[in-house]
């Protein structure tokens, strides 16, 4: 017999706080390390009026560094993408002597500082260094061009890679692999139809990390670009040498259209992973 009385059930406490405390902390936090420093830049570079704004981010020097900047960053975060799978499926799928000390040494361009690894990469891609004089009899040069910022950008940024496809590949089902084969497919066939797909949107996401992280990189990049103006200038640099001018608005003018189209890019690259996500899963 229903008498109307509902049942009474203990609800569950949390481990953590509620949503308004922590959503109010995340907030708070946000603003102040995020918020606060981003909305500095605009105001800072707001002063100067739109017709002087335009002028110093529309001078060809400005343009030229940012050309290099995310012209090296696309391309070290896209060599990533390649070297980075290949390396974490070895890791993946092979046991081998010295395993664990590979597995450590990824992670070594997290710990070592970026400065000592500028110096040491300009110190072998120069003419005059091992690896750089392998080089140099083709008339290929290194060290102080281009070339070297990308070098210097794909060492700091392969973790990245690594690190987000390792989990994937660590979860993948062998067995889907083996029904592929039965089933008559190649192995081209099998990378292309089967494994890439689940492993698209994580490289998606080690090439935004890798990206992103080129972008803002300085102390690697420093040594072994030469920081020629018009050739292998990096807008960071650019920023400092117009902050140690007392050049503020400039410096910040350039950081703001930086961050500006930064934004825009990783926005563009979430939303593709978003849409192959969705995609994948239909």
């Amino acid at each position: 017999m229903n008498l109307g009385i509902k049942p009474f059930k203990l609800k569950q406490k949390s481990v953590i706080p509620g949503f308004g405390i922590t959503m109010g902390f995340t907030l708070t936090y946000l603003t102040l390390l995020v918020l606060i420093p981003v909305s500095m830049v605009f105001l800072n570079s707001a002063q100067i009026g739109l017709d002087k704004f335009w002028e110093i981010v529309s001078s060809e020097r400005v343009l030229a560094s940012l050309k290099i900047s995310f012209g090296t960053s696309f391309l070290a975060a896209a060599i990533n993408v390649v070297f980075g799978l290949l390396l974490a499926w070895v890791l993946e799928r092979y046991d081998f002597w010295g395993k664990k000390l590979v597995d450590g040494l990824i992670d070594l361009p997290f710990a070592l500082p970026t400065a000592v690894a500028g110096i040491s990469l300009t110190t072998l891609y120069s003419q005059n260094g091992w690896i750089g004089r392998l080089f140099a009899p083709f008339g290929i040069k290194i060290s102080y061009t281009p070339l070297g910022i990308v070098v210097a950008l794909v060492f700091i940024g392969f973790p990245f890679v690594v690190r987000t496809v390792q989990p994937v590949l660590e979860s993948f089902d062998v067995e889907v692999e083996e029904a592929a084969a039965c089933l008559g497919a190649t192995r081209f066939q099998t990378f292309c139809r089967v494994i890439l797909p689940e492993l698209f949107p994580a490289l998606i996401t080690g090439f935004a990390l890798a990206f992103s992280r080129a972008l803002g990189e300085y102390g690697s990049v420093v040594f072994i670009s030469g920081n020629m103006p018009m050739k292998t200038e990096i807008t960071p640099l650019l920023i400092r040498t117009k902050l140690e001018q007392y050049d503020y608005a400039g410096g910040t003018a350039v950081a703001a259209v930086m961050l500006v189209i930064s934004f825009i890019l990783l926005l563009m690259i979430n939303a593709f992973q978003w849409w192959a996500g969705r995609h994948r899963s239909r």
